[in-house]
């Protein structure tokens, strides 16, 4: 999704967003509702007994409630070495009146939101077998986490029921395997609905049916493999608005764009030039990641009064039609539709990218400083919080509001995307590791290692150190900077402090520029340590130094001074260790203090932390209540000086 975290999350409310190690920092959004956001897993092992292939939704659905009436059938295969029990998932509000085993009615219990249907005689394992149920009922409503709402459009007036299934909320509605590495092949989903409405779902609409009573049934396909979760129905009185892209990949053909939007001509005046960009968007992520995966069916909309979107498998759910919010729903189709996290663990591979897909949005189709200013705008949201891993645990990966964390899983996954861009100094090769990783994972799951292997074998560089500290690791570095210019060359040093001690040391490519009044010289360099030095010729004068100037990595703004003289010889005057947590010891082998001198202690703003008098050469000084940082200590005398920096950690 989902910019679906955005109506959970009041300050993300604007320019909403899709839904979009073990000592993760985080703030948990509060949900609309008073139930509990840790989500209820109770799946049976034997559910992992067979693997869909196809599956069958044959159902009533009408825009005025959320009741639900008709069959499902599940047809798969046996993987286990014996079949004896039949396990799905559907809740405990929904009645199930019979069920069918390959054309025979069975018995069965429903208990705890799962049905067992025993297998009497018990089936081989790589054999075929169907199950059909069926059922009614209304399902339970309230919050974003619904798996069926209805409401009306404040704005429009347009009653709608729609479906939202992510991440477990499908066995509200319909009966399912709830697994994530088990996509069906393909899947009918066929809606019976009033005349007056129209029925969106995934696939292609291969038929509208008259039924008795005045209903209609709107006969949607699709071909292609699908998550349990992306399978979708919306109802509503809709009228359809087609357009079609035509990718430059896509010889001889075009992509229909189909849009359900709600049935009043105002709304379609409104959004039209909105929904327009669909076409662009199309174009250029096809260009970016491949061609659209599922060009042979069609992409659209359908209208829902929620706040945000989420991206339903070739039919995206949205509650209004804004440039970043459609172009993020859609990229979904290839990050999340065609390559899906294998876990939830990994809803990088879903929201990360498309969170970086607006971006991408941006620079191509508005201009670079939008990009610049929105990339600026994720990295201060990501260092709101000192901590967090883009990665979650697999026992916090069962609570809603941190799978889809918007700092986290969304700002920080697609801020890190941008990282890898910048390691690679090449969008050839980046671009390249995209389509690959479509290639490769397209039409299955993936997780975050999946990609780094990819992205390893395509560029031909290690980035175990980059996925340890970004992806697994929390936090973000911040440099300070002592610099001096001196016959056409910059000496500067940058010195690394960790917003958390989970990743105490971030490797990585910095950027620097040196401005001057005659010019001004970016160079990168290479960071490997927690205070690197640097030596670089330059052929203008340099006024000032400024830490990655184009923003490309996730970095707290750290102090950037000139450099104060330390002595030529630096025998005489020794302050170690450096760096120190709690004790400095200072060594002062020089003549002229063999008498009293005095020790001052300066942080970087010049400002006068540490003062005493002694009149012996070895001390020691405690510094534990220092903050972390630079600072500079300076020994004197009337006759003499001597400075040195000094590192607290």
């Amino acid at each position: 999704m989902r910019f679906i975290i955005a109506i959970i999350c009041l300050f993300m409310f604007i320019d909403i967003k899709a839904q979009k190690n073990e000592h993760v920092v985080y703030q948990i959004c509060e949900k609309n509702n008073n139930e509990s956001n840790i989500l209820k897993l109770k799946q049976s092992p034997k559910i992992n007994d067979y693997d869909v292939y196809f599956y069958f939704l044959d159902l009533n659905i009408e825009r005025t409630s959320v009741y639900v009436s008709g069959n499902v059938s599940i047809y798969a295969k046996v993987v286990a070495p014996l079949l004896d029990t039949f396990v799905c998932e559907l809740h405990s509000n929904l009645n199930v009146d019979s069920i069918k085993l390959n054309g025979q009615n069975v018995s069965f219990n429903h208990i705890s939101d799962e049905i067992y249907v025993p297998v009497i005689p018990n089936i081989a394992t790589n054999t075929s077998f169907s199950v059909q149920i069926f059922y009614k009922g209304t399902p339970p409503t309230g919050g974003f986490f619904s798996g069926i709402s209805n409401a009306t459009s404040p704005t429009w007036g347009n009653q709608v029921t729609w479906t939202l299934s992510e991440p477990f909320n499908a066995y509200q509605w319909w009966p399912c395997k709830q697994v994530l590495t088990d996509k069906a092949d393909s899947a009918w989903i066929f809606i019976t609905t009033n005349n007056q409405n129209k029925a969106g779902a995934n696939g292609i609409l291969t038929g509208i049916t008259p039924m008795p009573n005045n209903k209609l049934r709107y006969e949607w396909k699709t071909r292609y493999p699908i998550a349990y979760y992306l399978i979708s129905a919306s109802v509503a009185k809709y009228i359809d608005y087609s357009i079609y892209a035509k990718p430059a990949s896509l010889i001889n053909d075009s992509i229909l764009i189909q849009n359900f939007v709600y049935d009043n001509p105002s709304t379609l005046n409104y959004f039209k030039s909105q929904i327009d960009l669909t076409v662009d968007f199309i174009n250029l992520y096809s260009d970016l990641y491949g061609l659209y995966p599922f060009w042979k069916e069609k992409y659209g909309h359908c209208m829902a009064p929620l706040g945000g979107g989420m991206e339903h498998q070739t039919m995206t759910t949205l509650g209004s039609f804004s440039f970043y919010l459609t172009c993020h729903e859609l990229s979904h189709q290839w990050f999340g539709d065609n390559v899906t996290c294998a876990s939830w663990s990994d809803i990088w591979i879903n929201e990360g990218f498309a969170d970086y897909s607006e971006y991408l949005a941006a620079q191509y189709l508005i201009s670079q400083t939008e990009a610049d200013n929105q990339m600026l705008n994720k990295h201060n949201n990501i260092m709101s919080q000192p901590g967090g891993s883009v990665y979650i645990p697999p026992y916090l990966a069962v609570d809603e509001n941190r799978i889809f964390d918007q700092r986290l899983s969304y700002n920080k996954g697609g801020a890190i995307i941008h990282m890898i861009r910048f390691e690679l100094q090449d969008d050839t090769v980046f671009f390249n590791v995209l389509k690959n990783f479509q290639a490769q994972f397209g039409k299955s799951v993936a997780t975050g290692l999946d990609l780094k292997n990819v992205l390893e074998t395509t560029s031909g560089k290690n980035f175990t150190d980059f996925f340890n500290q970004w992806y697994f690791g929390e936090g973000y570095p911040t440099f300070d900077i002592i610099w001096e210019y001196k016959n056409d060359t910059v000496y500067f040093s940058s010195t690394q402090f960790t917003s958390t001690t989970v990743t105490p040391l971030f490797k990585m490519l910095m950027e620097y520029k040196f401005v001057g009044p005659v010019g001004d010289t970016t160079i990168r360099v290479y960071q490997n340590n927690f205070i690197n030095h640097y030596k670089i010729p330059v052929s203008k004068p340099v006024t000032n130094i400024i830490v990655d100037p184009n923003n490309w990595v996730i970095n707290g703004n750290g102090s950037v001074i000139l450099n104060l003289k330390e002595p030529q010889n630096t025998l005489c005057f020794t302050v170690f260790p450096n760096p120190s947590e709690n004790y400095i010891s200072l060594n002062l082998f020089d003549d002229n203090y063999k008498d009293c001198y005095s020790v001052n202690i300066y942080d970087m703003t010049g400002k006068l932390v540490f003062s005493k008098n002694y009149n012996e050469p070895n001390i020691i000084i405690d510094i534990s209540k220092l903050f972390k940082g630079i600072y500079i200590v300076k020994a004197f005398n009337d006759r003499d000086s001597y400075i040195k920096k000094i590192v607290k950690n």
